[in-house]
């Protein structure tokens, strides 16, 4: 198994029920105990993007959390190809050079900028980070609750139209279409989606 960083924040559930929410290695731990005891299965979600976190429960408490640990490098697939020669850029600057394919007058109005080409890119970029960081933030949000509905709620009542709610930043009618979900799938459903409504 590849290591998982330690650092991952996630929830567990086993069947309709949260059952620990926090740092990997103590919510493996958690979920651990809910396996060996029997029931429904356990699925552990990260919090940021509500992506299955595989973890192999066998043996011991210390071996499962021995395995997350499992830091040894992975032997590559394919044979490892050497570092072309460098071109462009300042790599001690962290500046990498990348192929970008414009329209001759994108160019020509790049190269009138201050500082050429580059800068005025970099710029740009920025600009566009920042202006779009709320809108970024909320795809990222309606993204991860989505796949943590699909996954836990795509039998709920409901379940069509909280979606939609959800992709048209429509945080009331969400939340009438959850309001009858089992309470742990509705409350981290509304914990995720709270982001994607923000600027709604």
């Amino acid at each position: 198994m590849m290591s998982i960083p330690q650092q991952v924040y996630c929830t567990a559930f086993q069947g309709l029920r949260r059952i620990a929410s926090g740092l990997l290695p103590d919510v493996a731990l958690k979920s651990k105990e809910a396996v060996d005891q029997g029931g429904e299965p356990v699925l552990l979600f990260d919090d940021d993007t509500s992506r299955l976190i595989e973890v192999d429960f066998r043996g011991s408490a210390g071996e499962v959390l021995a395995r997350l640990t499992d830091d040894r490098p992975v032997a590559p697939k394919a044979p490892v190809e050497t570092a072309p020669p460098r071109g462009p850029g300042r790599p001690k600057l962290g500046v990498v050079a990348r192929e970008v394919t414009l329209l001759p007058r994108h160019w020509e109005w790049l190269g009138s900028q201050p500082g050429g080409a580059s800068v005025a890119l970099r710029k740009l970029v920025d600009e566009a980070r920042r202006s779009g960081e709320g809108r970024d933030r909320a795809r990222r949000a309606q993204e991860a609750t989505q796949r943590f509905m699909t996954a836990m709620a795509g039998d709920q009542p409901g379940y069509e139209e909280a979606s939609r709610a959800l992709f048209a930043g429509d945080r009331e009618r969400f939340r009438q279409m959850t309001a009858a979900w089992p309470v742990d799938i509705r409350d981290h459903a509304g914990k995720l989606a709270g982001p994607a409504f923000e600027d709604a």
